[in-house]
């Protein structure tokens, strides 16, 4: 981590000078946030491959409107024309964008198409995935803290199919010669079995209505959709997950883990009471982790953690603190997008905030 600190202090004693002298204003702490991601992130490196030009009129240059989306999330403006409005008044933000006058800004349509084709192309994630990597991908990270949260969405809720009759089953012992059906695994004990792509491919990403318990034990329903992330200590966001509402937590508790062992080397995976689970236990065991949980309390197994234990789960505070700060902070709670791709895109670029924050405060 020295060689990090090293350039995040070079950025604060020697570009965030030079820029306020080039644009003769000072940057703010927003702006001194927004040039560190650009600078860590490199977002010049990713947008590459939608800069080509086909048939027809000219196309916008695609990275300052990605640089855009990026300042979008530092100030949590909640809409598009919130940051046009902003850009066109603000002569340091456009400036840091890449647009010197207020009418080379594009419309709101050039920026609606572009966050498209970043959507369907996964570029937020694809950012967020390097960054992690080459800051924390040879480097031993202590506890994965794994919560998640609710994601309300402004779109209508997707009808669930009827579900389909299950067989019914006879009592007590099989006659002789009677065969019976196998029961069906369930989704968590398949998952052990399979790889990240084919859990992420079964998991429901449809807009839907969900419910979960507040810290008071009241259940709070919302339509939309559920954001599941691990979390490394120094509240750095690692993996994410986007899922439909009504998805218990623990189903998305092993692609999780999956996700984050291919970037980074954890010790303890920390979870609440829902991921109380066999399955879950023993692919953490299987991955070389140790894991936390909380019990659920069930018949037999309301027994708590052991001090040492105790001690390390009071780490996934760490999960809940991530989640605050992007949905107070960095879009979480401004969803005007629509669908999976795209609610996830606009949820990415605030993780990548809250990812950079996190790397910036991390001791060495």
């Amino acid at each position: 981590m020295a060689i990090l600190f090293k350039f995040i202090s070079t950025i604060q004693q020697k570009l965030f000078p030079a820029l306020e002298k080039e644009l003769a204003a000072p940057l703010g702490e927003k702006g001194e946030l927004f040039v560190t991601v650009v600078e860590l992130v490199r977002p010049e490196a990713f947008s590459e491959r939608f800069e080509g030009q086909g048939q027809g009129c000219p196309r916008q240059w695609r990275l300052p409107i990605l640089l855009s989306l990026i300042a979008k999330a530092v100030w949590n403006f909640p809409t598009t024309r919130a940051l046009l409005d902003r850009l066109a008044h603000d002569p340091t933000l456009r400036r840091l964008c890449g647009w010197e006058k207020a009418a080379d800004v594009p419309s709101e349509a050039t920026f609606s198409r572009a966050f498209e084709e970043f959507a369907r192309g996964e570029l937020p994630q694809a950012i967020h995935e390097a960054l992690i990597k080459g800051q924390l991908g040879g480097k031993l990270v202590g506890h994965i803290s794994r919560d998640a949260t609710a994601i309300p969405a402004r779109e209508k809720v997707a009808v669930k199919p009827p579900k389909a009759p299950k067989p019914k089953r006879r009592r007590g012992r099989p006659r002789k010669e009677e065969t019976r059906p196998a029961i069906e695994p369930t989704r968590l004990e398949r998952q052990g079995g399979r790889t990240l792509e084919e859990n992420q491919a079964e998991l429901p990403r449809v807009c839907d209505m969900g419910g979960k318990k507040n810290s008071l034990g009241v259940t709070q329903y919302w339509a939309g959709y559920k954001l599941h992330l691990d979390t490394a200590d120094g509240e750095i966001p690692v993996s994410a997950i986007l899922s439909s509402a009504s998805l218990h937590d623990s189903q998305v508790a092993i692609p999780l883990a999956q996700m984050t062992a291919r970037r980074v080397t954890s010790l303890y995976d920390v979870m609440d009471a829902a991921y109380d689970m066999a399955p879950i236990h023993g692919f953490s065991r299987r991955l070389g982790h140790v894991p936390i949980i909380a019990p659920n309390g069930g018949p037999g197994r309301d027994v708590p953690l052991a001090p040492a234990r105790a001690a390390r789960y009071a780490e996934r505070t760490a999960a809940e603190r991530v989640n605050s700060d992007l949905k107070d902070n960095h879009g979480g709670s401004t969803v005007r997008v629509r669908g999976a791709v795209k609610v996830m895109a606009h949820l990415m670029l605030g993780v990548i905030v809250v990812a950079v924050k996190g790397l910036c405060r991390r001791p060495e």
